[in-house]
């Protein structure tokens, strides 16, 4: 085993690595990865446990299975022309020759070469194969690599699906070496000076840094292998230049080295995972930042409907008041006017100074309160309408932001939900906007104003109506008052009961309307505060699960950002312990 090989501060390091990696992957699973992601961090984790692994990927005839049976000294794997490799092929460590097919897509081979034991190789089909299965294996194989050993041909340099693959292979961060085969079909060394400046370019272009590139011919090396006389096979050995290769991947696979490797690959893969989910999460988050804009852009309208509400209340039902005002002025004015000595004779008429009371007096003061309470009622309920739909505005803005996007676009859980809640208050706004009655809810509210206002006077409010239930409550204040203006006077006539008499009448009139006027105000003020205040509710209560959705998704988001934060900097901090290993 490898642990035999290490020294005691290299088994500790291992055994670190190995439960923080299991932690890690554990705190993934809780964080919503998927399990595809969470099975290879898995199954390069293993890897701890097993020998290192030499990947050989490029497109087919670019002599891939020659270059692994130059690189083995013996003949393991079939050659041709034409395409030999239809499986993922393992090879490895055996005590004897076999070959295994472990089912379509995968064969084993066993050899007992002494190179085997300590790295397997793997020969796998060509980039440009059409059957997707096999990109799907050599995906599998790929992030378990130690080393990828990329071959490309000299007659047909990088092709496209070959940088397309080592695309694939830069995703995983994996260490690369390139091998430049069939240079013994190049002229000179100019031709292969420029090629091996071509398949450089690419494959920067494509890994983002520049591998190791070495020109080798597999056919020569092979040649050179079988060649009896010494000197000529010499010369095949150095003319292939496969030795160059072979102490690089030797030098690489060295016993520090190679272990180095062995303890980075699964921590390289745990970061790719946490930075993939890194991305995620900011994705999340970026999308959860407009959908909080929407949220305090919506809470912003329905404060801002609250004060107006609160604000311009006051000064409305200040126009009943005035109303309310006006009548005790004119009240005022007819008993100064009227209860005089010089109509003493209008004042024995009591019913003729009620008629004059009521003309003078109360005149349309029912109703213009009537109509002062009706033009409330109607401001409130356009109020509420244009709540609602400026809430729908922005929910169906949120919605055309997630119509734009593509057709077929994979949806993340928390896309499905948000567009669901969006979905759902959004269509319970509009429903409200499309089926708002104003004339209905006018009603409605009205009816509700007359009961508040028949409950100050006593009585039912039936289908009386709001101006006769004031009408009522006006005259049952003033009643009594009117008859004063003839009672005793008819029975002490003289200079000092009529003054009496009128600023007795003037007293219980004033207190009269000012009890009126509190009483019928507090009811309106009442009535309409609640409805004010049950219309803001409504609407808070509309929009308050995609609120609260927003909000814990927000703290979610920003939970998972910190428990990634905190994942990677632990990789980070062991991967710097195998650099310094």
């Amino acid at each position: 085993m490898l642990q035999s090989m290490l020294t005691e501060q290299q088994t500790q390091l291992l055994r670190d690595e190995k439960q923080a990696l299991a932690e890690i992957r554990l705190a993934l699973s809780h964080l919503d990865v998927p399990r595809e992601a969470l099975d290879t961090l898995q199954q390069a984790v293993l890897q701890l446990d097993e020998l290192f692994l030499l990947v050989v990927v490029g497109e087919f005839n670019a002599g891939k299975s020659a270059l692994v049976n130059a690189l083995l000294g013996e003949k393991v794997l079939a050659e041709g022309v034409t395409p030999t490799t239809s499986r993922v092929t393992l090879v490895k460590w055996g005590e004897q020759i076999a070959e295994q097919v472990v089912d379509q897509d995968l064969a084993l081979y066993t050899h007992p070469l002494p190179l085997l034991r300590e790295v397997n190789i793997v020969d796998t089909p060509g980039t440009n194969a059409v059957i997707r299965r096999h990109e799907r294996l050599t995906g599998e194989f790929v992030p378990r690599s130690d080393l990828v050993l990329f071959v490309t041909s000299a007659d047909r340099p990088m092709t496209e699906s070959e940088r397309q693959f080592m695309e694939r292979i830069r995703d995983w961060g994996k260490k690369v070496v390139i091998a430049l085969n069939k240079t013994d079909i190049l002229e000179n060394e100019a031709d292969l000076q420029q090629v091996c400046s071509f398949v450089l370019k690419h494959a920067e272009q494509a890994l983002g840094s520049t591998p190791e590139c070495f020109p080798v011919s597999a056919r020569l090396a092979q040649q050179a292998q079988v060649e009896p006389d010494p000197d000529k096979s010499a010369r095949l050995r150095e003319t292939s230049r496969l030795d160059a290769l072979t102490d690089f991947v030797r030098a690489t696979l060295d016993d520090t080295t190679r272990l180095r490797l062995k303890l980075d690959n699964p921590l390289g893969v745990a970061e790719h995972i946490i930075e993939q989910t890194q991305s995620v999460a900011r994705e999340q988050a970026d999308a959860l930042t407009e959908d909080k804009g929407t949220i305090t852009a919506v809470e912003s309208v329905i404060a801002a409907y609250e004060r107006e509400l609160q604000t311009e209340l006051g000064p409305r039902l200040a126009e009943v008041e005035n109303i309310l005002s006006h009548l005790k002025a004119r009240g005022l004015d007819f008993f100064d006017s009227t209860m005089r000595l010089q109509r003493i004779a209008d004042l024995a008429r009591g019913d003729r100074v009620r008629a004059q009371f009521e003309k003078q007096v109360l005149a349309d003061v029912p109703q213009q309160i009537e109509e002062r309470v009706h033009h409330l009622i109607d401001w409130l309920v356009e109020k509420d309408l244009h709540q609602w739909q400026q809430v729908m505005s922005y929910l169906q803005r949120r919605q055309a932001h997630y119509g734009e996007q593509i057709v077929g676009e994979g949806v993340a859980q928390l896309d499905v939900r948000r567009r669901a809640l969006i979905d759902s208050v959004g269509k319970t706004a509009q429903t409200i906007v499309e089926t708002y009655d104003r004339n209905q809810e006018a009603s409605e509210l009205a009816a509700q104003v007359e009961t508040a206002v028949a409950q100050v006077a006593l009585i039912e409010a039936g289908a009386v109506g709001l101006g006769a239930l004031v009408t009522l409550l006006i005259a049952s204040s003033t009643a009594d008052i009117t008859g004063l203006l003839a009672a005793g006077v008819l029975a002490v006539v003289g200079l000092f009961v009529i003054p009496y008499k009128r600023k007795q009448a003037k007293e219980r009139f004033t207190e009269k309307m000012e009890t009126l006027q509190d009483k019928l105000l507090r009811a309106l003020e009442t009535q309409f505060s609640h409805e004010a205040e049950t219309a803001v509710t409504r609407v808070k209560e509309g929009v308050a699960p995609y609120a609260r959705f927003v909000r814990g998704e927000g703290e979610r988001v920003e939970e998972v950002q910190s428990q990634l934060e905190s994942l990677h900097k632990r990789v980070s901090a062991f991967k710097a312990r195998v650099q310094a290993m």
